[in-house]
């Protein structure tokens, strides 16, 4: 039976935020009522002629040299028609045959090691307006019309749902650092359309193409290609052969659903957009705006590994949303002792568990870097558990109290005395002599059950090294 590989590539929209649209000066605040942010030009009424935003223009040529893309220096636009119901000209302002940009390179972490995937174009155009479907029909917003967007195009270089992730993962990460989208999926100001194809392993000929559409998340990204891969493979298998067309993605019944036949660059009949003349981009303008460009997620990860003694590990995850790696140097700064990977762990592991039961970034935790560092003194000066930090992080971000103010409420004092502990482990022992028998048979993984069940007692306040001894010293004798 023959073995298949997937061919995929990724066509991302991007809203840049711009106030005002890509060719009029209406704004492009999100929220608003319904139809109430257009005006002639976003419309396409008669008389009306489009302005080229320069922000727009700015914005587009810094994320075009962050992908390592080569800026064309004469560029146009023109018209893409088709007829919907969301693009009120009937045509949509795009670029073809001389885009912004060419060329570019974005490296993603495998776990077969970096894995470079070519960015075929970068390119400026506007976005429709959006449709609205209830019960009995559809309605329309145009608020949305002529917000400029950039099309980022990948070569089909990502050959797994797995990699297709980590792509959008870190091209999120990078325009996030460039502070001109706020890349927020829910608000669709960040969209992905995928291409996938799947041939023989070792074949080089491209096979029939497949484009997904609708897919709402880089979760959804992921389902998608991994159903799809899975519905072609059988179709292969079974000789059906596979069609060229569009598939929207169904979420809730987790499977792809013809939408139509794939329409060709003659079907769209591309020509240059008369109202907008052609333009040049300088050299001085483009080292501007490389000048421009901030310290990149991959670069921040090599300095933190340099700087703050982080493995190359520990350092991606803190850089992935630019603020979250602000606030962790933030902390890294201000931390007094030696080892930054204390404050590292906690990032990684209860702050971003928090963030992530909470939908949202460790920095809109709402805790501060004197609050987080309050807390890990506690743990280090052996005054409270690890597990007991744990309750009191989460206590401090739903009330908003300090890390003093709940361990005094609660009583979370850890006990190390061992006049303390004792009669608690008198009566560990005594309720588990099982164990306490395997202990003393040579079973040394029935100890740390026993530590277990003392911890259990004491609530969370023995320390847990000074409970592990004196049950140790006790059994023993």
């Amino acid at each position: 039976m023959l073995e298949y590989e997937a061919v995929i590539g990724l066509e991302v929209h991007l809203h840049l935020n711009t106030r005002t649209k890509a060719f009029c000066g209406c704004s492009t605040e999100f929220g608003k009522e319904p139809n109430t942010q257009t005006c002639p030009v976003c419309l396409g009424l008669p008389g009306s002629l489009p302005v080229f935003n320069q922000k727009a223009l700015y914005y587009a040529i810094k994320v075009a040299l962050a992908l390592n893309c080569k800026i064309q220096k004469y560029t146009k636009f023109d018209r893409k028609n088709y007829f919907y119901p969301d693009l009120p000209k009937n045509y949509q302002i795009s670029q073809y045959d001389l885009p912004l940009s060419l060329g570019g390179l974005l490296n993603i972490d495998t776990p077969a090691g970096i894995k470079p995937i070519g960015i075929t174009r970068v390119h400026m155009e506007e976005d429709a307006g959006k449709l609205i479907h209830e019960a009995g029909g559809s309605l329309v917003d145009f608020n949305r019309t002529g917000v400029p967007l950039l099309e980022i195009v990948s070569e089909p270089e990502i050959n797994s749902p797995e990699e297709a992730y980590q792509y959008l993962s870190t091209l999120k990460s990078i325009i996030e650092y460039l502070d001109v989208s706020d890349c927020d999926m829910e608000k669709g100001s960040l969209r992905c359309d995928a291409n996938i194809s799947l041939r023989p392993k070792g074949e080089k000929k491209l096979g029939v193409k497949t484009e997904l559409k609708n897919m709402n998340s880089f979760k959804g990204v992921k389902d998608a290609l991994a159903y799809e891969i899975k519905r072609q493979t059988g179709l292969l298998e079974s000789g059906a052969g596979i069609i060229q067309e569009t598939r929207l993605w169904e979420a809730k019944e987790l499977k792809t659903l013809p939408m139509r036949t794939k329409e060709g660059a003659k079907d769209y009949r591309y020509f240059p957009e008369p109202d907008l003349p052609p333009f040049i981009v300088t050299e001085p303008m483009i080292r501007e705006i490389k000048d421009s460009i901030p310290e990149l997620p991959h670069e921040k990860c090599s300095r933190f590994v340099k700087e703050y003694g982080l493995s190359e590990y520990d350092a991606r995850i803190l850089v992935a949303s630019r603020y979250d790696a602000v606030f962790a140097e933030e902390c890294f700064n201000a931390y007094s002792g030696k080892e930054k990977k204390q404050v590292a762990n906690w990032f990684i592991g209860p702050l971003l568990a928090e963030a992530n039961s909470r939908n949202v970034r460790i920095s809109q935790l709402g805790i501060s870097c004197a609050g987080l560092l309050e807390l890990l003194g506690f743990v280090e000066r052996n005054e409270v558990s690890h597990l007991s930090a744990k309750v009191v992080l989460t206590e401090m971000i739903d009330t908003g109290k300090t890390a003093s103010a709940i361990v005094k409420e609660k009583n979370l004092i850890q006990i190390s005395e061992g006049s303390e502990l004792n009669e608690i482990v008198e009566q560990v022992i005594s309720e588990n002599q099982k164990s306490a028998a395997d202990y003393k048979s040579g079973k040394e993984n029935a100890l740390m059950f026993l530590v277990g069940q003392l911890m259990r007692k004491s609530k969370g306040k023995a320390n847990p090294k000074i409970a592990r001894a004196l049950l140790k010293e006790r059994l023993d004798a």
